[in-house]
């Protein structure tokens, strides 16, 4: 054992175990709370708003992968190159791929780019793109899943020398509750807690847990309306959460389109037009509305549940990175 490894003392490298590059490994997940708190033993990281990302190398090989294994590497092959100046050729990185409007990061301006998947239009967009790295589950022939949050931080520091556009995830120690307040009055999304001692599991963990600014969640498009006055293509989508087999109605989202993605939409949703509609509950408008079988994910921001449905929601992007099946309503536990 040598290298970028040399920094763990004896009680962390016995956690390490010898193993190949993955092909896959699912992502570690945050679990959305109420309650802020400040504790020397988390760490409490910027949340940032943009398109999950593993990147595994191999060699002179760099595959990266969105969280439902779709490979990014022509929708953001500027971050390729980078990721092979790292001080070894074998590993596995968690991080944030994220596009910036003014000093916050948009999820909405990163639509342009998540939506492309070939490298010479995506580059020709003119749309920067940063890649947050904020873990490490693979290093030099090891798995580092068993190190401690801290210690994995520790060696990714030393990974590489970070660049633009690969970026190195800061955080802080400590004080969350004054972290969250600085994070909320700078128009960030929030900040994600993680337990300094835990390791990296494969799964939604109360290890990490999110502090939001904002309310937005993933939700299944179901149906969209007809569009009134001088709108084009369509009025309102409609949208929905999976409550165990039962897709159940939220609401109608009708902002947050500009007239690209009314017509882009738009088209997605003329070819999944079906007679029956894909929700099993809820209060189901019967006018004007077009139902479409629910392969579209939506992120869609809002101010509050009211039971089940949506209070002013608004539209901010399409999501290519989760399974309309893993759709499920967020509350805070």
């Amino acid at each position: 054992m040598k290298g970028i490894l040399d920094a763990l003392d004896a009680a962390a490298r016995d956690r390490l175990e010898e193993s190949e590059v993955p092909d896959w490994t699912d992502p570690m997940l945050a679990t959305l709370v109420d309650d802020r708190f400040s504790d020397p033993e988390w760490i409490f990281e910027r949340k940032l708003d943009g398109e999950r990302c593993l990147a595994f190398r191999e060699g002179d090989e760099v595959r990266l992968m969105s969280r439902n294994r779709r490979h990014l590497n022509d929708t953001y092959p500027e971050l390729v190159d980078p990721l092979l100046s790292a001080g070894t050729d074998r590993f596995v990185v968690d991080g944030e791929i994220v596009a910036f409007q003014g000093d916050v990061t948009s999820f909405e301006r990163l639509q342009h780019r998540m939506q492309i998947e070939d490298p010479e239009e995506a580059e020709d967009t003119g749309i920067a793109v940063f890649y947050y790295v904020f873990d490490l589950l693979h290093a030099d022939g090891f798995d580092t899943t068993g190190l401690a949050q801290r210690d994995r931080k520790r060696v990714l520091r030393a990974l590489m020398e970070y660049r633009d556009p690969i970026r190195f995830t800061a955080h802080r120690n400590e004080e969350g509750e004054a972290y969250s307040e600085e994070a909320c009055a700078k128009g960030w999304e929030g900040l994600i807690a993680k337990d300094a001692t835990a390791a990296y599991v494969h799964s939604r963990s109360r290890s990490w847990l999110k502090f939001k600014c904002v309310n937005r969640q993933e939700l299944v498009i179901g149906g969209f309306t007809d569009p009134e006055g001088e709108r084009i293509r369509f009025g309102a989508i409609l949208v929905g959460y999976y409550d165990g087999s039962d897709l159940v109605f939220a609401g109608k989202v009708g902002t947050g389109f500009d007239d690209e993605t009314l017509q882009r939409l738009g088209d997605r949703m003329e070819g999944l037009v079906q007679d029956d509609p894909p929700f099993d509950s809820g209060d189901l408008p019967s006018r004007g509305v077009h139902w479409i079988r629910p392969e579209l994910v939506g992120e869609i921001g809002f101010t509050e549940w009211t039971d089940h449905k949506l209070r002013h929601p608004r539209f901010l992007g399409l999501r290519k990175d989760k399974a309309p099946g893993d759709v499920v309503r967020e509350e805070p536990s």
